[in-house]
């Protein structure tokens, strides 16, 4: 889920353009080194040179706006995705990595609120990071790892000196409680796998970022289609939120190309439901896509699998898990 403006196409270029700027980089530095090993510790040597120089020119910056009569100014570098990022490389960023951190939970916050659930930093020791989910996960356990990913790399880009991120179980967790598995939720997301709604396996490896600007322009109660990394979406706005779910029915398994919102009679503003327009079956839009058509067998209810859907570094972004297709 994601609570979105809409940006200028050129604001969308610009702000992909300096997200992409490292990975550039990188490949420029390997290209050199077809030159020869000279080259190549010329180029390096060159990168490092303008490094420290953007470098020493951020920490003059930094330096100015704390003597300055604008001591909020510190606050606005740190709040700006890519100033930011330049500051932690440096070493110049002004909050702690607790704040960061903090920050960074609060970010994702609403999507787990949509999931029902919620997260707490226990405590940062040396480069480990120790946090307890709680709360009522209103969706299939399988669509843990999704949370799992949003929670991971907000907390990595906000703090990318952790090395580790552990979880620890509530004081109270019974079986009935509903709570969300811990072994699930922060279990190695690039190694584990898990069984989608059809009953194949679905490998989190190769899970990767990917813009996707083009949502953002759904208007209130439309549905729209997409295909990202080859992985058919289909995306949902309620209101001033976004959605994202794999393209694919929980209950028959087609896509669901045509279907529709729909609030429940005598329902609360907020509220959607998404009908599958092959098998009828009703799923909650807003709560992780659970199936609301009712079981009396609860292990048998069925639901979409949801996709995470964030604002990441200014522009929306979903969170594609490569799948086992079974195609050699």
């Amino acid at each position: 889920m994601a609570s979105t403006g809409r940006q200028s196409p050129e604001a969308l270029d610009d702000d992909m353009r300096w997200r992409t700027a490292g990975d550039r980089i990188q490949i420029l530095l390997d290209a050199s080194a077809g030159s020869g090993t000279v080259v190549r510790e010329r180029t390096e040597q060159l990168a490092s040179e303008l490094t420290e120089l953007y470098g020493a020119a951020l920490e003059r910056m930094v330096s100015i706006a704390a003597r300055s009569s604008a001591p909020d100014l510190i606050n606005q570098f740190a709040a700006d995705e890519l100033v930011a990022s330049l500051l932690l490389v440096h070493g110049l960023h002004p909050h702690g990595v607790e704040r960061r951190i903090e920050d960074a939970l609060d970010s994702v916050r609403p999507y787990l609120g949509s999931h029902g659930g919620d997260v707490t930093l226990l405590e940062v020791v040396d480069d480990v990071v120790r946090l307890q989910f709680a709360g009522s996960c209103k969706s299939c356990p399988s669509s843990a790892v999704t949370l799992e990913f949003a929670v991971e790399d907000a907390v990595r880009a906000a703090a990318p000196e952790i090395a580790t991120i552990e979880v620890v179980a509530p004081e109270t967790n019974s079986p009935s409680s509903g709570l969300i598995s811990v072994d699930s939720l922060m279990s190695h997301v690039h190694t584990v796998q898990g069984e989608r709604s059809d009953g194949r396996t679905k490998d989190t490896a190769g899970a990767a970022w990917h813009p996707v600007p083009d949502i953002s322009d759904l208007g209130s109660g439309e549905v729209g289609g997409f295909l990202v990394a080859g992985v058919p979406i289909l995306a949902c706005r309620v209101g001033d939120e976004l959605f994202a779910y794999h393209d694919r029915c929980g209950s028959c398994g087609e896509t669901l190309a045509g279907a529709q919102l729909h609030r429940p009679m005598g329902a609360p503003i907020g509220e959607a439901v998404l009908r599958c327009p092959r098998c009828h079956a009703h799923f909650d839009a807003v709560h992780a896509g659970a199936g609301i058509d009712g079981t009396v067998d609860a292990s048998a209810q069925t639901h979409l699998d949801p996709i995470p859907l964030l604002l990441r570094d200014g522009v929306l972004s979903v969170a594609v898990i490569a799948e086992a297709t079974g195609v050699m």
